[in-house]
């Protein structure tokens, strides 16, 4: 079987580089042979070649997936015998794509068979006397064209910055017998990327929604469910745990992950390979519900109240949010309106769905391609009539003809800036409140779905705001509640007669 061979070469040949184990053999675990190397080069079809020519492996970190990438490729190099083969190792920068080829270049020192049939070079390795070689490059080479690749090792697919990469290597392999792809990666946070479109489509042929022979799924996941700091649950996802991986350094993980919010993203992705909204996580999804109940907003009807509006470009949603101080809490009030073209986009996309929202009366609908600032002015004066509005803050450098006209309607408007000197200190009282369970939306699902997808930004000096460039998916109506938290923190020193970090404002009069 050419499973066998791929074995046999790889505990014969290859060895380990780094740590304890360095210059020894290279002998597999028994879950690399059976969820991996058995199907992968065990499994041929009618014509007698190699089944599988893509294969998508996800698995967490330190599962010894580097040492198992680099070793595939050399034996797709010195044994695999395909004439004039190209071995490409890529990933999304030259140190990451370094990683790889710097073990295989170890591997073939330590091993004087394999040292007298190659020459060894900073970025390839190449055969004596034929033209067969390996070589590392990454999504910012000068060039990514003209190979004829045989075996396609991509390292760390999260990381690729589009899918340009993905798409010149992989149409690269048409005049190949049996050319092969393999994904290897940990879980991301970005799921408009080349990457989660192939998780994606790796789950679905895994379930048998989508029917691809050619195509192998290796997912090591954790289900919604299973308790992320449970040992169990570790050793679902960490096939490599006694071997590669030591259980004392996840329990490690896992209270860092306690301790500190912020690292509890990075241990979902790196060590339980579930993908996350974000990067680093601002708050988690129960503590934004703790302060939640089912609260009548008529029962507050003529109490101070104070908003924010963040204003739509084409695509996104446009958010006024009104919050009013309950006591130590706040009552949170969510109007969002988005195009109908915006919606019939949105229909088939990853990520949530409008039109979902659109039956909860979450969110309004306007028709055409631009917002109707017409219904946006009627809705939100209908809102703020039954409050008293002490202010409402937008972006200045979003606005519009819309501001002018609340202001015509008696409304006190105030430009509110976008930086950390204005964001930081709503953003972290919001923090605050929410991990109390002093913030209620009244479970708005719209507002937990923005909540899950913001990206935070920080400064050397620890200042926070949200970063709409790099989350995940829409946060409007939370940038719409940091404006308004800003509005009232500023009215409320002001009322002390307290100096505020957030100087001068713009304010809209008649």
């Amino acid at each position: 079987m050419s499973s066998e061979r791929v074995t046999k070469f790889i505990e014969t040949f290859c060895t380990h580089v780094k740590g304890e184990l360095a210059r020894k053999p290279f002998i597999l675990d028994e879950w690399q042979k059976t969820d991996i190397i058995n199907p992968l080069y065990g499994t041929f079809d009618e014509n007698g070649l190699r089944q599988y020519r893509t294969a998508y492996i996800q698995i967490p970190r330190k599962n010894g997936k580097s040492n198992l990438i680099a070793a595939l490729g050399l034996y797709h190099l010195f044994a695999d015998n395909e004439p004039g083969t190209e071995v490409i190792v890529a990933a999304a920068d030259r140190a990451q794509a370094g990683i790889i080829h710097e073990i295989q270049k170890q591997m073939v020192m330590n091993s004087p068979f394999l040292s007298k049939k190659c020459k060894v070079y900073r970025n390839s390795i190449v055969l004596n006397n034929d033209s067969s070689f390996i070589q590392a490059i990454s999504a910012d080479a000068n060039t990514k064209h003209g190979f004829n690749a045989a075996a396609i090792l991509f390292d760390e697919v999260h990381s690729q910055p589009s899918r340009e990469l993905w798409d010149v290597l992989t149409t690269a392999t048409g005049a190949r017998r049996q050319p092969i792809t393999l994904a290897i990666t940990t879980a991301g946070h970005d799921k408009q990327s080349i990457c989660y479109e192939l998780y994606d489509y790796a789950r679905k042929v895994r379930e048998g929604s989508i029917e691809d022979s050619t195509f192998l799924p290796v997912l090591y996941e954790i289900g919604e469910e299973d308790d992320i700091h449970a040992p169990s649950t570790w050793a679902k996802v960490n096939p490599g745990i006694g071997s590669s991986i030591k259980l004392e350094y996840l329990q490690q993980q896992s209270d860092k992950a306690k301790q500190l919010v912020t690292y509890e993203n990075t241990f979902r992705r790196l060590h339980l390979n579930q993908w996350t909204s974000s990067e680093e996580k601002w708050v988690s999804d129960e503590d934004f519900m703790s302060g939640c109940t089912a609260f009548d907003s008529e029962d507050y009807y003529g109490l101070p109240a104070w908003g924010g509006l963040d204003l739509a470009a084409t695509e996104d949603i446009t958010a006024f949010v009104l919050i009013i101080p309950d006591g130590d809490d706040f009552k949170v009030l969510l109007k969002a309106w988005v195009t109908s073209a915006a919606v019939e986009r949105r229909r088939g996309r990853t990520g949530a769905d409008y039109d979902a929202f659109v039956k909860k009366g979450l969110l309004t609908v306007t028709d055409g391609n631009s917002t109707d600032y017409r219904v946006l002015r009627r809705d939100i004066l209908e809102m703020c009539e039954n409050y008293d509005v002490k202010g409402i803050a937008f972006d200045r450098w979003n606005s519009s003809t819309l501001i002018p006209d609340l202001v015509d309607d008696g409304l006190e408007c105030f430009a509110f800036g976008q930086g950390f000197a204005s964001m930081s200190a709503p953003v972290k009282n919001l923090e605050i409140l929410i991990r109390g369970a002093r913030l209620d939306h009244g479970y708005n699902e719209l507002l937990r779905w923005m909540c899950s997808n913001i990206q935070i930004k920080r400064d050397p000096a620890e200042n926070l705001k949200f970063d709409k460039s790099k989350s995940s998916d829409k946060i409007d109506g939370m940038v719409a509640l940091a404006m308004a938290m800003g509005q009232y923190m500023i009215d409320l020193a002001e009322d002390d007669d307290e100096d505020t970090i957030y100087g001068e404002r713009d304010i809209l009069i008649l």
